[in-house]
């Protein structure tokens, strides 16, 4: 009737999914698009997008995302490619990676951490990873 044309994959650009407090999930979590997680998820979770891990929220497994904002309580391995920022009510236990970090006062981050350089890394055709020269 309006002619809307189906491009045959859904628009994810700006949009959220979301676990709410008093949900418990149990297993693994794979998204292209942002995540709020108020509630508490047993297992990985990976996301091309960001990570929000609210103050009531509880994350024990490995994370993978790009960029992440973390209130609650996280344990497992973490890998943020870009930027986790740690809130003052935030504890999180575990091996994380991250590209930059920031914590803020009162924050519990007993965790063993490594500053990863992912935006100078280049991937060759062969799948081996390279420094970019500096200019």
């Amino acid at each position: 009737m309006f002619n809307k044309k189906n491009t045959g994959y859904p628009e994810v650009f700006g949009k959220t999914n979301r676990i709410v407090e008093g949900t418990k999930i149990t297993g693994d979590i794979a998204t292209e698009t942002d995540f709020r997680i108020d509630g508490e998820l047993t297992g990985n979770f990976v996301s091309t997008g960001r990570l929000v891990l609210g103050p009531s929220g509880i994350i024990i497994g490995d994370v993978v995302c790009n960029n992440a904002d973390i209130e609650g309580k996280l344990k497992g391995k973490v890998k943020v490619n870009e930027l986790l920022n740690v809130k003052a009510k935030a504890s999180i236990e575990g091996e994380v990676t991250v590209g930059k970090l920031a914590v803020e006062p009162g924050a519990d981050f007993s965790a063993s951490c490594i500053m990863s350089d992912s935006s100078s890394k280049l991937m060759l055709s062969d799948g081996k990873e390279t420094k970019q020269k500096g200019k």
